[in-house]
């Protein structure tokens, strides 16, 4: 498997589509590729040795949903998730987000929500980001 994001979505309790559609947005135009990630076949633009997007290299993204991103360690040992949103409000967010990629021609692959998943990716860079739109 080539280069792509993997995006671990938390949804808070304020969340709604307008935030989720942003998120992919901003996900996808995130200039945090060499051009050196670029599929064979994908034509790059004159100066291709800037930072691009995963949308410029038409990179696929992973969506996953990640309640576990608004742990509240601020007390005692034991974390709370009182600031993740429940299922019920989390889960269309989170499929918001990948429909709004898929909308904008990405190739999106998802988990199950709230389903126990192994995941194996490999952080080439090593870089991560937290995006937040509110």
């Amino acid at each position: 498997m080539g280069s792509g994001i993997v995006a671990l979505i938390g949804v808070t309790h304020g969340d709604t589509p307008a935030i989720a559609a942003r998120m992919a947005e901003k996900i996808r135009g995130l200039r945090i590729f060499e051009a050196h990630h670029a599929p064979a076949g994908v034509c790059l633009p004159p100066s291709s040795a800037r930072e691009l997007s995963a949308g410029e290299l038409e990179l696929p993204i992973m969506v996953i949903s990640q309640f576990t991103l608004y742990a509240d360690t601020k007390k005692g040992r034991r974390p709370t998730w009182d600031n993740a949103a429940p299922g019920e409000i989390a889960a269309p967010l989170v499929d918001a987000v990948a429909e709004a990629l898929r909308a904008l021609g990405t190739e999106v692959s998802t988990g199950v929500f709230g389903a126990d998943m192994k995941v194996n990716f490999t952080n080439d860079g090593p870089i991560t980001i937290i995006v937040d739109i509110d």
